[in-house]
């Protein structure tokens, strides 16, 4: 009889946020590409172009605006895209002050 073999264990691409520096799946994060048009935002994740990635937290891309990005993509973002990339931050979530006042001392339900 033969043996059976196991089962291939499917490769998940990984990515690191330029923000924050974590190590995630590349489907869990913002792909933003520089073209010869600009710095824009890569909704499909397959657009040409070098590309960087960031979580969908306004912290994160609070960080990674300050310059991170600029030196991840090798290049400076022109005024008009950085208005683009500020704009669609400022629809994004902000998961660290939802995480910062759960750990606050005096909010934790057993506590009131």
């Amino acid at each position: 009889m033969t043996a059976k073999k196991p089962k291939r264990v499917k490769h998940t691409p990984q990515r690191t946020c330029v923000g924050c520096r974590q190590v995630l799946p590349k489907r869990s994060l913002i792909r933003i590409v520089r073209t010869a048009n600009g710095v824009v935002i890569d909704s499909t994740g397959k657009q040409a172009g070098r590309g960087a990635y960031l979580h969908d937290d306004k912290s994160c891309w609070v960080k990674a605006l300050k310059g991170s990005l600029a030196s991840a993509l090798h290049t400076s973002i022109e005024e008009q895209d950085f208005k683009a990339l500020e704009s669609f931050m400022a629809s994004l979530p902000d998961h660290a002050s939802d995480t910062q006042e759960q750990n606050l001392p005096g909010t934790h339900p057993k506590d009131a």
